[in-house]
C-alpha cells in the first residue's frame, strides 16, 4: 500500500546514511592526511628572517618559548628586541644572544600587568626600527587548576591575566603592525595554547583568554593577508617549560627549542597552527570527539593537578 513505511525501506535509509557517514570521515580523514603531509613533510612557508625587516621584536623573551623565539630568529641572521619584566634577565638572555649570534640586540623592560604607560614607553623604544617579525609571546596562567570564584587573589590575578594575555596582544600589534603595512610585508606571531581549541574548566579564564587571541589572529589574519602581512595563531600543547612545570622534553612535549625551530617552518602554510607534528596530532584527535567528552575528560585532569598541587602545599 501506498504512503506505509516498511522495515525494509527504514533498513535501506540507515544504510545509505552509514555509508555516507563512513564517506564523510573518509574525506575528512583524507583531506586532514594531505594537509598533514604539507605542512610537516614538503614544507615550503614563508622564510622567517632579515628579508622580512632586520628587527624582530619578541615579548616574554626570557624564558621558554619566547627566548626560544629570541635564539632562532637571531641564528637566522635577525637583530632582536627583548621585551620583558626583568631587566637583569634580559641583560642576560641579550648577552648570550649577542655573544652567540652577533646580531643587534635592544631590550625594553615592561610589566604587561601594568597596562598604563607600558605602551607609550615601548613605542618610544620601537621607533626606527624595520620590523618584521612581532612574537606575542607573553602570557600568564593560573598557580595551580582551581574554580573560579576560589582563584587565589581573584581580583588582581583576572586584571593580570587580561593585560597580559589579552591586552597586549592587541597593543603590540597596534604598535608594530603599521610599519609593516608601508612595507607591505611582515609577520605577527602570536602564543595562543590548545586550551584554546574548547573550554578547559580548572583553567577557565586561562582558555578564554586564549581562545581570544587564537580569534583575534585569524580574523587579523583575513584582514590583512592580501596587504602582505601574515597573522599566525600558534597552539601549543605542553611544551617542557618553566611554565608548564613540564622539565623533561619528550616526544610529545618538545624543548622549546625544538618547538620554535617546528613552528616557524608552518608560517605561509597555516594561519593557525599547533606548531608541531604530535600536537597537531594531539589536537585533531581532541576536537574530532564531542566537546562535551573532551571537557569532561580535561576537567577530571584538572582536578588530580590540583589535589596534587595542594597535597604538596600542604606537605611544605
Amino acid at each position: 500500500m501506498s504512503g506505509m513505511w516498511f522495515p525494509s525501506e527504514a533498513g535501506s535509509l540507515f544504510c545509505w546514511l552509514g555509508l555516507l557517514a563512513v564517506a564523510w570521515l573518509g574525506l575528512r580523514a583524507a583531506y586532514s592526511l594531505l594537509g598533514a603531509l604539507r605542512v610537516w613533510g614538503l614544507g615550503g612557508g614563508v622564510q622567517v628572517g632579515p628579508g622580512l625587516g632586520r628587527w624582530a621584536v619578541v615579548t616574554g623573551a626570557t624564558d621558554g618559548i619566547g627566548k626560544a623565539y629570541a635564539h632562532e630568529l637571531a641564528r637566522r641572521g635577525m637583530s632582536i628586541v627583548l621585551i620583558s619584566r626583568s631587566q637583569e634577565k634580559l641583560d642576560q638572555v641579550a648577552g648570550e644572544i649577542e655573544e652567540k649570534f652577533k646580531v643587534g640586540i635592544k631590550t625594553i623592560a615592561a610589566d604587561f600587568a601594568e597596562s598604563e604607560g607600558i605602551y607609550r614607553r615601548i613605542k618610544s623604544g620601537l621607533d626606527g626600527l624595520d620590523i618584521g617579525v612581532l612574537v606575542n609571546n607573553v602570557g600568564i596562567s593560573y598557580t595551580y587548576p582551581e574554580y573560579f570564584l576560589d582563584i587565589p587573589d581573584l581580583d588582581n590575578t583576572l586584571n593580570n591575566m587580561i593585560n597580559v594575555n589579552m591586552t597586549s596582544v592587541m597593543q603590540m600589534t597596534r604598535l608594530v603592525l603599521p610599519g609593516m603595512l608601508e612595507r607591505s610585508k611582515g609577520v605577527i606571531l602570536n602564543l595562543s595554547s590548545a586550551s584554546a581549541l574548547y573550554p578547559v574548566p580548572l583553567l577557565t579564564v586561562y582558555s578564554a583568554t586564549k581562545a581570544f587571541v587564537d580569534f583575534f589572529s585569524r580574523g587579523l589574519h583575513a584582514e590583512y593577508q592580501t596587504k602582505g602581512i601574515i597573522v599566525q595563531s600558534v597552539l601549543p600543547f605542553y611544551v617542557a617549560t618553566k611554565m608548564s612545570k613540564v622539565r623533561t622534553p619528550t616526544w610529545d612535549k618538545p624543548a622549546p627549542e625544538t618547538y620554535v625551530r617546528s613552528a616557524l617552518n608552518t608560517v605561509g602554510l597555516q594561519s593557525q597552527t599547533n606548531g608541531y607534528w604530535a600536537h597537531a596530532l594531539l589536537a585533531w584527535i581532541t576536537t574530532s570527539v564531542p566537546a562535551c567528552f573532551t571537557i569532561k575528560a580535561a576537567l577530571h585532569m584538572n582536578k588530580k593537578f590540583k589535589a596534587r598541587h595542594l597535597k604538596r602545599a600542604k606537605a611544605n
